[in-house]
């Protein structure tokens, strides 16, 4: 080997001297406890009920447009009916009386007893009645693990994602303390 080519191997061999050194492996731990950090967190939500209520209503008719025709002639056929019954004094009476009965039944022929009014009395009816209101809601959250664990005699605590199980996996780092 020339002298070139050593210097290059001496100093590749001193700059992998730390590395050399150093030395990682896996191995397990026994788990002495698992205690879960558990969060409150506040979430309001909506709450709803339906009530019945009573109500009163008002019934409602179409109102229709009513004809004035049938009154009328109801009316004169009347009266020209009752002129020929009534005789002398009584004319005059029986004329009036045929008239008025005349024209109620020639209005409700021509209007086939349509009603005049648009509201009836007032009903009473239950409504279903939604009342709602925002109320605080909790929630229980896992937000890790403390695990505790023992390693070749020695006692570690850690915060962890999940819950190990009876055995936990570390990566140990071997290395020689520094000023030796």
């Amino acid at each position: 080997m020339n002298m070139h080519t050593r210097l290059i191997v001496t100093a590749l061999g001193i700059c992998a001297l730390p590395f050399a050194q150093a030395s990682e492996f896996a191995d397990y731990g026994r788990v002495i406890r698992v205690q879960p950090r558990v969060e409150q967190i506040r979430q309001p939500r909506e709450e709803c009920r339906t009530e019945y209520v009573q109500v009163p209503v008002q019934q409602q008719y179409q109102q229709q447009d009513r004809s004035a025709g049938g009154a009328i002639i109801g009316g004169i056929a009347g009266a020209l009916l009752g002129n020929q019954v009534g005789g002398g004094s009584g004319r005059a009476v029986a004329t009036a009386a045929g008239a008025i009965a005349g024209a109620v039944v020639g209005d409700r022929v021509d209007n086939n007893g349509r009603v005049v009014q648009n509201q009836q009395p007032q009903h009473v009816q239950e409504q279903a009645v939604r009342q709602c209101r925002m109320v605080d809601g909790y929630e229980s959250r896992t937000t890790g693990y403390d695990v505790t664990y023992d390693y070749r005699g020695q006692t570690y605590t850690s915060l962890m994602d999940r819950d190990p199980g009876q055995r936990i996996r570390l990566r140990v780092s071997v290395e020689p303390e520094r000023g030796q």
